[in-house]
């Protein structure tokens, strides 16, 4: 007996038609997102894609063999897996969760079969690529040009809008990766704003005190990537 179809809260799969929805649904599976798993490892084959409905997954580029760097992060708007769709078997990225939550499994055959069907699913996977990629584009800008901090609160809001609240689970090795510099010197960028109260950092535990005054001190980068944050139900 095929099961029913339930709404999901991963934006890209509740954009799609009734019908595609349920013709994909059945080949799905419900796993949990565990907080530093990893998903993939650079350079590993892609056997099945994700779509997150809630947590986050953080991509990881390799700066060399200590070091990593993030490019890009991937919510409940968008899938993991994306190089399958672009025609490529492998990934040159490690995609490691950083925020708890739970996706929907499907095997990298069955979803290839699903884009090669629905016409709907292939357009709104195209207007993910297209955010990820500014994503990614504008954060290695970021990266190189701006003060740590701004490039904190950049991060801190952009995982805020994804997860959907203000309270992370994070650590300092986590911290220096993702802004792309030592820990004492992300250690002290989260000094300053938590003297700002602009947030709590306390053991690995981070909270947005003040989402208003990060908004404030935030580069432009943030609001480049916000504008390309996709809205599937209009196609843009």
């Amino acid at each position: 007996m095929t099961p029913q179809p339930i709404q999901t809260s991963n934006r890209l799969l509740a954009a799609l038609p009734k019908k595609e929805y349920e013709h994909c649904y059945p080949k799905f599976e419900r796993v949990e997102l565990i907080y530093g798993n990893t998903i993939y490892k650079t350079g590993a084959i892609i056997r099945h894609v994700y779509f997150p409905e809630s947590g986050i997954v953080s991509l990881l580029s390799t700066v060399n063999d200590t070091s990593t760097l993030e490019v890009g992060i991937v919510g409940s708007e968008g899938m993991l897996g994306l190089p399958v769709f672009l025609g490529a078997k492998t990934t040159n990225n490690l995609a490691l969760v950083q925020g708890a939550g739970f996706a929907q499994r499907m095997t990298t055959a069955d979803f290839l079969a699903e884009c090669a069907s629905g016409d709907e699913m292939t357009r709104i996977l195209k207007r993910f690529t297209q955010s990820l990629m500014t994503q990614t584009e504008q954060s290695a800008v970021c990266n190189r040009y701006h003060p740590i901090e701004s490039r904190l609160a950049r991060w801190l809001l952009m995982t805020h809008d994804r997860m959907k609240s203000g309270k992370f689970q994070i650590t300092q090795e986590f911290l220096s990766n993702m802004v792309g510099v030592r820990r004492e010197a992300v250690n002290k960028a989260a000094r300053a704003l938590h003297e700002q109260g602009l947030i709590s950092y306390n053991r690995g535990k981070l909270l947005i005190l003040d989402l208003k005054g990060l908004k404030a001190i935030v580069c432009d980068c943030y609001k480049i990537i916000s504008k390309q944050y996709p809205d599937y139900k209009k196609g843009t």
